[in-house]
């Protein structure tokens, strides 16, 4: 198993099977993960793509908090992964996979909401919707 905290940014398609695999030992009782794909529909309008922009380092850096914060609230949490996609992202691709293991599964699902929130809310990440209307940036709730 991995140790801690995995973080990227890329712009590659993600592997969703390799981040549960490397979240897996015989010491891990639960995975909860996370797997936020592009939507073909958005306040019916048909979405073509999204296209991510970020300064990977920047988002990295704040990722690793994200991971760090995890690790503290939850002290029974063993791992977290958090892999974000830039670039153009096609509907139906994944665009984020966020992954956390521990022995027990009582905290896992708190712990990957608030991952969740934290990322869409911190992470200098930002998205553009191309769709049948035209392109916009999107800001995140």
């Amino acid at each position: 198993m991995m140790k801690d905290c995995y973080v990227k940014v890329t712009e590659r398609e993600i592997p969703v099977d390799e981040i549960v695999s490397r979240l897996s030992s015989p010491e891990i009782g639960g995975i909860a993960t996370f797997v936020g794909i592009v939507r073909g529909i958005e306040e019916g309008e048909r979405i073509f793509h999204l296209e991510y922009e970020a300064y990977p380092e920047m988002a990295e850096a704040e990722l690793e908090r994200i991971c760090a914060e995890v690790k503290e609230r939850w002290e029974t949490i063993a791992g977290v992964i958090i892999v974000h996609r830039i670039g153009r992202v096609p509907v139906g691709e994944t665009a984020m996979v966020i992954g956390i293991a521990a022995a027990h599964r009582e905290e896992l699902f708190d712990a990957l909401r608030y991952a969740i929130d934290r990322v869409k809310e911190s992470v200098p990440i930002w998205k553009k919707e191309f769709g049948e209307k035209g392109e916009r940036w999107i800001s995140e709730d």
